[in-house]
């Protein structure tokens, strides 16, 4: 009668240690997967999200600022995302709003050695935000804006830096006053 019991005890113990692992499980599995979710780029953020979240990453004195913070987005081919830029006015002893340009261009000198594709190519999968004249910020002011990326199918399994060149009053590559430059890496990963 004792061994019963005994045997009975034992095996309540164990069912109850058993659920309340599963129990603790669950909720770290849960937890790891709102972790990594977070981490992805800018696509599903709406212009008040992606605001906040570049003004969370200005620096005191920085002109300009990427998101996500990693400065990486990694998008499947087939897939659209996007980065997240903001520029901030410093411009010393100015009032009022000033106008800004910025350009998102290739900055990989080895591209057709990496990749096996030309700046034209990589360029094209900027479908939106490549460029924009005549932002007006105002002073201490910031802008955010997005670029977004679409990559084919078929597209080459490799990173690609881009650079982000600020100006002021007309276009970079015409001639505009140079103001900020960041820079980010896309990769592309398989569908």
């Amino acid at each position: 009668m004792r061994n019963r019991s005994a045997a009975m005890e034992m095996s309540v113990g164990t069912i109850v240690t058993i659920v309340l692992l599963m129990g603790v499980l669950v909720l770290g599995v849960f937890l790891i997967q709102r972790i990594f979710t977070s981490a992805k780029g800018a696509i599903d953020l709406t212009d008040e999200q992606l605001k906040n979240e570049i003004n969370k990453l200005f620096a005191e004195e920085s002109k300009i600022s990427i998101y996500p913070g990693t400065k990486l987005v990694e998008i499947k081919q087939e897939n659209t995302d996007q980065m997240g830029i903001g520029i901030r006015n410093l411009l010393p002893g100015t009032a009022g709003t000033s106008k800004f340009f910025y350009e998102v261009i290739i900055s990989d000198p080895d591209l057709q050695q990496k990749c096996g594709i030309t700046e034209q190519t990589a360029s094209r999968w900027i479908t939106t935000g490549r460029a924009e004249n005549d932002i007006p910020i105002a002073s201490g002011d910031f802008s955010p804006q997005r670029v977004l990326f679409e990559i084919p199918v078929g597209a080459p399994l490799c990173t690609i830096r881009y650079r982000v060149n600020v100006c002021l009053n007309k276009q970079c590559s015409g001639g505009g006053e140079s103001y900020a430059t960041d820079s980010f890496d896309i990769k592309i990963k398989a569908k």
